[in-house]
């Protein structure tokens, strides 16, 4: 596989056209997983996670599930190479910034992605566009099933399957979904829900998973609790919750162009014009103006541009995909500029 190629596509979960895209952009359930036969990750010699490696790699590339993976050394990559995959979720920040050993096996479309040597041996991913946990979950637990039988997972009956960190140890699970919910920060109703959620033992966090922050009013809410649990315990507990906070969400939007209007209004269309206008876009400031202007297209205030174009444009203007279709390792001003330069020419084409 040649990196450059993914340039061509935005993944599958990126399309904006699965249920409830208006609200929900992704659904993405994870697997963590391990080997029997060798220690965890963090306790494995460099020859250990070598050997772990090769033996994976040897394993996924014979699975046929439906496509082939792809396989890439991550541990080979560069710094740009290694970014620019966890820009697309293919990877985890601590998957690229890691030591040894390492590598991740992908799909064409890129709605199945393995890591290997994570925090754990084997980091299985199913990505979906909207909300999608039944259908995510069947392609996920197949996947497993696929993978256990050329393996030999560490499980206990006791405890259920062996991870690195105690948290996920049992179903070794997190289902996530990525919510995009401007109005219900507009309405300062957020903390509220947020709330609601830790109550239950649920997890809220920023575009990249854990430790980042909330741009442009994204959130994933994700499970914490993996012991004791059963998947459909997991599963049941986020479907029954989402649709709440959609629920929410669409009536906050409802009451911004009752009420106010003009606000909302001039906020999407300044948002729209900066991003067509602007000489130097820092990347979070893109983000949260995209983020305003996508809320824009699903109050159909914006009739020029459509969701998926947008999170196209989310994608294309992050750090690492920006230096790559420019060819070149850029500064961060430098950055800024082509970055403004690319949205000027893609918004003003329309």
């Amino acid at each position: 596989m040649k990196l450059d190629d993914l340039l061509k596509n935005t993944g599958e979960w990126l399309r904006g056209s699965g249920p409830d895209s208006d609200v929900v952009v992704s659904t993405r359930i994870r697997l963590a997983r391990n080997l029997a036969d060798f220690p965890f990750s963090n306790r494995a010699s460099p020859l250990q996670k070598g050997e772990i490696e090769s033996l994976l790699r040897d394993r996924l590339l014979r699975i046929d599930n439906g496509t082939r993976f792809s396989y890439l050394q991550v541990h080979s990559l560069n710094h740009l190479d290694r970014q620019f995959l966890v820009e697309r979720q293919l990877i985890s920040r601590e998957h690229a910034a890691s030591e040894g050993q390492r590598g991740v096996a992908i799909e064409p479309q890129e709605s199945r992605s393995i890591m290997i040597n994570e925090e754990d041996h084997l980091r299985l991913q199913v990505l979906r566009s909207g909300l999608a946990l039944e259908e995510a979950w069947q392609d996920i637990d197949r996947l497993d099933d696929l993978i256990e039988q050329r393996v030999n997972y560490a499980f206990s009956e006791e405890f259920g399957y062996l991870t690195a960190c105690p948290t996920n140890v049992g179903t070794g699970m997190r289902a996530s979904v990525m919510l995009h919910l401007p109005a219900l920060q507009m309405t300062r109703q957020l903390e509220k829900v947020f709330r609601a959620l830790q109550k239950i033992n649920l997890a809220v966090r920023g575009l990249y998973g854990e430790g980042t922050r909330a741009s442009g009013d994204f959130y994933q809410i994700s499970n914490q609790v993996t012991l004791g649990r059963s998947e459909a315990d997991i599963l049941r507990e986020i479907r029954e919750v989402i649709p709440q906070i959609i629920d929410y969400e669409r009536k906050a939007r409802a009451t911004l162009l009752k009420e106010s209007r003009p606000t909302i209004l001039d906020r999407v269309y300044r948002a729209y014009g900066t991003l067509r206008s602007a000489t130097l876009m820092t990347s979070d400031e893109t983000i949260d103006l995209l983020s305003c202007v996508r809320l824009g297209i699903n109050l159909h205030l914006i009739e020029d541009l459509t969701i998926p174009a947008v999170n196209e444009l989310f994608l294309l203007t992050q750090p690492a995909h920006l230096q790559k279709m420019q060819g070149t390792v850029m500064e961060p001003e430098e950055r800024n500029a082509a970055r403004a330069n690319f949205l000027r020419l893609r918004l003003n084409r329309n």
